[in-house]
C-alpha cells in the first residue's frame, strides 16, 4: 500500500508539474549565456573555481561572491553598513570580491556590477550537502533564491563532504542539468537545488527527481563549564538517516544526484509553476 500511495504522490507532482509549466520543454540554449557565478563559501573555495570553468563554454561568467566563508547565513542581507568590493581577472573571466552576505552579492551584481540582467544565476558548489530542512539555513540555496526573485533562472549547487572534496563530478552535472533544461525550462517562482554524492564520476548512479525531506536536522548542544565559571556550548548537528525514497536525503545518501524544485510562495502548500520536463533530468549522462 505505502509503494501505492508513494506512486500516486509522483504522479500528482507531475501533474502538478505539468500544469504549472505553461509552455512545453526548451531545448538547451543555442546562443551564449551571461552566468553569474556566487557561493556562501567565498570567493577562494575551490568550489567556485570548478563551477566557473565548468561554466565556460556556455557564455560568459561572472563571478560575484563574498571576501569570506559566510556559510548558515540563510537569506540574511547586508544592509547595515557601506559594502566595498574588489575586482579583479581570474583566466579571462571577471571576479568580485564582496564584503557581505551571498544573498546582497547577488543583489548588487544584478542591480549594479553587471552591464545586463544575467540570464543564469548558480550558486556553489558548495562544501556539503544542503539538505531537507538543513536548506533553510543554507546560504548557498539563500542566494540562488536571490536571483529567482528577480525572474532568473536559478540554481544552488552542493557536493557531499569528503575527505577529498573532488568538484569535478558536481561541476558536470551542473552542466548537463542546464544543457538539459535550457534557461527557458526553469519555471518562474521556483529554483533548483542539487546535491552531488561524494562519488568517482562512474560510481554516480544517476539524477533523482526528489522532494524535500520535511524531518527536523538534529542539532545538539556540548556544555562546556569554564575556569571563569562561565558556561559555552559546542554546536554539532548529525546527518539525517535516509528517508523515504523519493526524497533528497534518499537519493544522496543512495549515490545518485538529487534535484528538488524550491518555490518561494510559502502561503502555499503545493507551489505550482515547476518543470513539465524534469523527469528526462533522469535520463542523462554525466560526461
Amino acid at each position: 500500500m505505502s509503494k501505492r500511495r508513494g506512486l500516486l504522490a509522483i504522479l500528482f507532482l507531475a501533474a502538478v508539474i505539468a500544469a504549472g509549466c505553461g509552455r512545453p520543454p526548451a531545448p538547451a540554449a543555442s546562443r551564449p549565456l551571461a552566468i553569474l557565478v556566487t557561493n556562501d563559501d567565498g570567493i577562494d573555495a575551490p568550489g567556485i573555481a570548478a563551477l566557473a570553468e565548468a561554466f565556460r563554454p556556455l557564455g560568459q561568467v561572472t563571478v560575484v561572491a563574498p571576501r569570506h566563508p559566510r556559510s548558515g547565513s540563510s537569506h540574511a542581507v547586508t544592509s547595515d553598513r557601506p559594502i566595498r568590493v574588489w575586482e579583479s581577472e581570474r583566466a579571462g573571466q571577471r571576479w568580485i570580491s564582496v564584503d557581505a552576505l551571498p544573498a546582497t552579492c547577488v543583489r548588487l551584481a544584478i542591480e549594479s556590477l553587471l552591464p545586463a540582467k544575467p540570464d543564469l544565476v548558480l550558486s556553489g558548489i558548495n562544501r556539503g550537502e544542503n539538505l531537507g530542512t538543513v536548506t533553510f539555513y543554507s546560504a548557498t540555496v539563500g542566494a540562488a533564491r536571490e536571483g529567482a526573485f528577480l525572474g532568473i533562472p536559478a540554481m544552488a549547487v552542493n557536493l557531499a563532504s569528503a575527505e577529498n572534496m573532488d568538484y569535478g563530478p558536481a561541476a558536470a552535472a551542473a552542466v548537463e542539468i542546464v544543457r538539459a533544461l535550457g534557461i527557458d525550462g526553469f519555471a518562474p517562482g521556483t529554483l533548483l537545488n542539487v546535491n552531488v554524492p561524494a562519488r568517482p564520476r562512474e560510481a554516480l548512479r544517476g539524477i533523482r527527481i526528489t522532494r524535500q525531506d520535511t524531518r527536523a536536522p538534529v542539532d545538539t548542544f556540548d556544555k562546556t563549564v569554564l575556569a571563569d565559571g562561565s558556561i559555552e556550548y559546542s554546536p554539532r548537528w548529525e546527518h539525517l538517516e535516509p528517508g523515504a525514497e523519493d526524497t533528497d536525503i534518499w537519493a544522496v545518501r543512495n549515490g545518485f544526484i538529487s534535484v528538488s524544485i524550491f518555490g518561494f510562495d510559502q502561503s502555499a502548500a503545493v507551489a505550482p509553476g515547476v518543470f513539465s520536463s524534469l523527469k528526462r533530468l533522469e535520463s542523462l549522462t554525466i560526461r
